[in-house]
């Protein structure tokens, strides 16, 4: 199976500063994954980015977890999420993994 996480920095590219609460960009995320139909998961975490420009931020980001997507829906996913949340670029990270699913019962 392969797993891809995307990275989505929530700093607006032109002004370099986050515009809404991070729980606005969260309800935004899921809304696209349950639109498309697929099972994800996300972290919020603290990164930097480089622009185009030479310029660096640090931001809050969120790493959207995808396994087992087809390839074209995730850089469709990737693509939207670029433009809805106003970025540069997203960073798209692929790569093999083992899984399984654990049920119990009592």
């Amino acid at each position: 199976m392969v797993k891809n996480e995307i990275y989505i920095g929530l700093n607006d590219a032109v002004r370099k500063e986050q515009l809404f609460e991070t729980s606005k960009y969260v309800s935004v995320l899921k809304n696209v994954c349950r639109n498309y139909g697929i099972p994800f998961s996300f972290s919020i975490i603290e990164g930097g980015y480089m622009h185009d420009s030479g310029e660096y931020t640090q931001e809050t980001s969120l790493v959207l977890t995808l396994i087992d997507v087809d390839q074209n829906i995730v850089k469709d996913i990737a693509e939207d999420l670029c433009v809805f949340f106003k970025q540069e670029s997203v960073l798209v990270t692929s790569g093999n993994v083992e899984s399984y699913s654990v049920r119990g019962s009592l």
